[in-house]
């Protein structure tokens, strides 16, 4: 997640723009819910996401739609700022935000929870390495 985060990053930084995307999902109930990526830098992310992981895959739009939600919920979530910093080369990310980001669902509107997101880095998230 980390990798793909740098390299969205970039794509914007080389002003990459990519044209706006349409995502359409079916809900549990059959009906069509649709998601449309059209702000600027949201489609540059998925422009640049598609190119190195394939949105047309679930691994890949998993990916970009967790770092789109990521960006959305630093924005809104103070409490946060603490497990990011803003250097003169971008964000960088705390290890325990990109693992929580890239474990925790996504909400109908694909979202993070933000109430569930400070429950989960209240405590400590496995790491994945056994011992």
């Amino acid at each position: 997640m980390e990798a793909a985060w740098d390299h969205a990053r970039a794509a914007a930084a080389a002003e990459r723009w990519g044209a706006p995307r349409r995502l359409l999902f079916l809900r549990a109930d059959g009906t069509p819910q649709e998601l449309v990526l059209a702000d600027t830098d949201a489609a540059c992310w998925a422009e640049a996401v598609d190119a190195r992981h394939d949105l047309g895959t679930l691994s890949g739009l998993s990916l970009c739609l967790r770092l789109l939600a990521l960006v959305e919920v630093m924005t809104r979530a103070r409490w946060l700022a603490g497990l990011y910093s803003l250097t003169p080369d971008g964000i960088d990310l705390h290890p325990a935000l990109l693992r929580a980001a890239a474990s925790m669902p996504l909400d109908a509107a694909a979202r993070f929870d933000e109430t569930g997101l400070r429950r989960l880095l209240s405590r400590p998230i496995p790491s994945g390495v056994s011992a």
